[in-house]
């Protein structure tokens, strides 16, 4: 349990000893269904989400296929972004990003199929909403180069909502007043 991310040693040695104390209540139910995820779960062939089904149900969706496409850094980002709502397009996880020094080029992500989407589904924008490392914007500027014809954007970058300028760093305040626009 320790291994899984988020727990430590000691929330993982709690965790454990609570299942095993309601063993019936919480530990077998939860085990036939991580069993039944084991068994069912896969990587949408269209963009990476995990779904049930070879497509998943956003890829699927005939009302989605408005031109747009969102490209995440990996499965957690594409839940994010849809937690929120606002993105009624479709998604493209990346797997990761570049990095030279662990070896992650181009065709260990999943940047050819992106270009190869691109192509073959009409899309008119693609929207990098990727991090804000080096990392992040090194697969940004690598991937915008690859793409012509359509509009590539980033998401904006800046101030949080609710965020107070003291704390916040150095290059999130400049980022903030580069991107600034008028009222």
């Amino acid at each position: 349990m320790a291994r899984v991310p988020g727990l430590g040693p000691r929330s993982a040695r709690r965790a454990v000893l609570h299942l095993v104390k309601k063993r019936s209540q919480l530990m077998v139910p939860l085990g036939n269904a991580m069993q039944a995820v084991a068994q069912s779960a896969r990587e949408c062939l269209n963009c990476g989400n995990i779904s049930t089904h070879d497509i998943c149900p956003i890829c699927a969706d005939t009302a989605r296929a408005n031109g747009q496409i969102c490209v995440v850094e990996d499965i957690d980002d594409l839940w994010a972004m849809e937690r929120t709502g606002a993105f009624k397009g479709r998604y493209h996880v990346l797997g990761g990003t570049l990095s030279a020094i662990d070896a992650i080029g181009p065709e260990e992500l999943r940047i050819p199929r992106l270009v190869d989407r691109v192509t073959t589904e009409n899309i008119t924008e693609v929207i990098l909403a990727l991090g804000a490392t080096i990392d992040g914007q090194t697969t940004a500027h690598y991937i915008a180069d690859h793409l012509s014809g359509i509009i590539v954007s980033t998401l904006a970058q800046g101030v949080p909502i609710g965020g107070e300028l003291d704390y916040l760093d150095d290059g999130t305040i400049g980022a903030a007043l580069r991107a600034r626009r008028q009222l």
